[in-house]
């Protein structure tokens, strides 16, 4: 049997050569895995055929090697791929999960360099997925490679799961939500599973609910040299919205455990877009839609949070008049007309933040594989939103996170990783597997 000191020597360092000609492959086909339906379905089969290609010569259906491959597809051309390299120890596993092999979109003339090839300038390997995620998928796709080109005796199941289907949730049933409703990773429960899909070589432990909401507000169009005989949505609508959030901050205030967990912010409830029907500026318009979203820490529940955002906006329906006007005609009643401003709100599709569990044995090993390899180990959490791992969470994994991109190249024009930090990152992935193995 091996030991941990035996299992980092036998996966030793990357192999840069492959890994950065299996990248270059990926890259090439990223132009058609962009996600943002209804304009963009991605076809992760290419991806897959990839990876295929790789791992294939060490599977036991063609290779005579020792690693289970399962191609599972839900909808044409769509694939996820489920790889094992069978331990010794019935129940012991762990799993890496989360690489997927979708892409946000990327507008070549916004770029300095092709989007959709992979270019080399020094340590930095750039492209669309070089950080998110498809640098991921070809890094997994590498240990999983040394591990059926070595075979090492392990008492631990090692499972690589691949991925559809994570930048765009409208269209379900495709990726890891069917993965985990056919039960096709259920004894992944058995151990940790490593999320690997963030960024900057330190474990993420905490993420953000997401509130999409969208307030509308009615008022009377007029003239804008009669502003009396208005009722002005836009400045309803501002005052309404500074009133919202006034009580948001009072009922969702900074949670002791945000500390705890390094959170970047606390929860938040913001505008990010303006919209009205168009018109002459000397025209109050007679209606308007702010839209924008409420980050909120996972120590509050967004059930809560949406509830409390309908009760502020029925409140202010019925008390619209007490709300502070813009200047000395501007009002949202008019008596003689029977008029009133009014407020609704409306959600898109909410989602829970995570916090992960740090008592659990993944995540101390995570973090002791990080100081080993990468020099220093700070978690940290963010607002960002990522709902598949809470659902995974919710089914009973335990859940890490990690990720060996970088942060400020996520969805970003002119997106690149390193290749020092992939390098880093698989030998986190090595010293991990030795960890487990005592």
């Amino acid at each position: 049997m091996a030991t941990s000191a035996s299992v980092k020597q036998i996966l030793g360092d990357l192999n840069k050569d492959s890994f950065v000609t299996l990248l270059g492959k990926l890259i090439g086909e990223s132009k058609y895995v962009q996600n943002n339906p209804p304009e963009l379905i991605p076809e992760e089969d290419r991806i897959v055929n990839h990876v295929l290609d790789t791992l294939l010569p060490y599977s036991t259906t063609t290779g005579g090697g020792p690693l289970i491959i399962n191609h599972v597809t839900y909808k044409p051309n769509r694939g996820n791929l489920i790889v094992e390299y069978p331990g010794t120890q019935p129940g012991k596993i762990l799993s890496f999960v989360g690489m997927h092999m979708d892409v946000v979109t990327a507008n070549p003339d916004d770029w300095e360099f092709d989007p959709f090839s992979l270019s080399i300038d020094g340590d930095k390997l750039r492209g669309r997925g070089t950080t998110d995620c498809l640098g991921h998928v070809a890094l997994v796709s590498e240990l999983m490679r040394r591990l059926g080109e070595t075979k090492p005796q392990l008492k631990s199941t090692v499972v690589a799961v691949f991925i559809a289907s994570e930048e765009n949730s409208s269209i379900p049933g495709v990726g890891v939500d069917a993965l985990v409703k056919d039960g096709l990773l259920d004894k992944l429960k058995q151990g940790p599973l490593f999320w690997i899909d963030t960024a900057d070589k330190q474990p993420c432990i905490g993420t953000g609910g997401s509130i999409p909401w969208k307030l509308h507000v009615t008022g009377k169009l007029f003239h804008s040299g009669l502003p009396h005989k208005a009722i002005n949505p836009l400045e309803l609508a501002m005052e309404a919205l500074k009133e919202i959030q006034s009580r948001f901050y009072r009922d969702f205030p900074a949670h002791p455990k945000e500390q705890v967990y390094e959170f970047a912010t606390p929860s938040t409830m913001k505008p990010t877009q303006w919209f009205y029907p168009g018109g002459g500026i000397n025209q109050i318009p007679g209606e308007c839609t702010v839209s924008g979203d409420v980050r909120l820490t996972p120590f509050y529940n967004v059930s809560d949070a949406m509830k409390k955002l309908q009760e502020y906006v029925d409140d202010l329906n019925a008390n619209i008049e007490k709300l502070d006007g813009r200047g000395p005609v501007s009002k949202y009643v008019l008596p003689d007309e029977n008029l009133r401003g009014r407020i609704t709100i409306s959600f898109d599709e909410a989602s829970s933040g995570v916090a992960c569990d740090l008592n659990s044995r993944g995540f101390h090993v995570l973090c002791k594989a990080t100081k080993e390899e990468v020099g220093h180990v700070k978690p940290y959490s963010i607002t960002g939103t990522l709902p598949l791992i809470r659902d995974l969470q919710d089914e009973g994994f335990d859940v890490q996170t990690s990720g060996y991109g970088l942060m400020a190249t996520y969805h970003a024009k002119n997106e690149y990783c390193l290749l020092s930090d992939m390098c880093q990152g698989y030998r986190v992935f090595a010293s991990i597997i030795a960890q487990l193995e005592d």
